[in-house]
């Protein structure tokens, strides 16, 4: 489900909710037993949804585009942060010392990001996520599916040989065509809207205190 349709989604349930409220108040007499429970079936299953979202966008922190939440996976976690991490993160979540992730689908000035644009991502010198395992970059297209691609690569990583920059940073290419003499550095994007994930596996404690910032998609111009 795209965030658009998610949006969509949200809206018809807020206006069920409102209008089955409504009905309750100034209606009561209209409504019969089977009715009630079904409609109370409904409302609080909408209701629940609603919750979720609102406890997901209060405990996401937004780092240059991206999204992430801390404390997802922790023992003792309420049933809504398990819900909403779930909600942000769907797939199994670890816990934080295990693994930390992030996800975007806009670049650094928030535009949606696009195949048909040209973009970098530049960790800066000893800018890489530090980690004791590994860390790994994702793309997929707006519906969280892999898209071939002529090089059948869908993610890059610390074990991707990838080169580095005279100065020590790195810089990742995410565009549909090949970057001529960065090829080893090239994550392909489709021809349409694409998102990406970063995962930091046995993170630092620089990436667990939110000392550790990950740094903006850019659009090449």
């Amino acid at each position: 489900m795209s965030e658009k349709t998610y949006a969509y989604y949200l809206a018809l349930i807020g206006m069920v909710c409102g209008w089955v409220v409504i009905r309750w108040s100034f209606f009561p007499a209209s409504l019969t037993l089977r009715n009630a429970v079904l409609q109370g079936f409904f409302v609080g299953f909408g209701l629940a949804v609603v919750t979720i979202e609102i406890v997901a966008r209060v405990r996401i922190t937004r780092i240059n585009g991206w999204i992430t939440i801390f404390g997802c996976g922790e023992q003792g976690n309420g049933m809504f942060l398990r819900a909403a991490c779930a909600r942000i993160f769907p797939g199994p979540v670890n816990s934080p010392q295990e693994a930390m992730y992030w996800r975007t689908q806009v670049d650094g000035a928030g535009h949606m990001l696009s195949g048909e644009y040209n973009y970098i991502l530049q960790f800066p010198p000893d800018g890489l996520p530090p980690v004791d395992a590994f860390w790994s970059l994702t793309m997929a297209d707006a519906k969280e599916r892999f898209v071939a691609n002529p090089i059948n690569r869908y993610c890059v990583s610390n074990q991707s040989g990838l080169v580095l920059n005279a100065d020590g940073s790195v810089d990742i290419y995410l565009q549909n065509a090949a970057p001529a003499g960065h090829e080893s550095n090239w994550l392909p994007a489709p021809t349409g809207k694409f998102r990406l994930w970063l995962r930091a596996y046995m993170p630092s404690a620089a990436i667990l205190d939110g000392t550790y910032t990950v740094p903006p998609v850019v659009e090449v111009k």
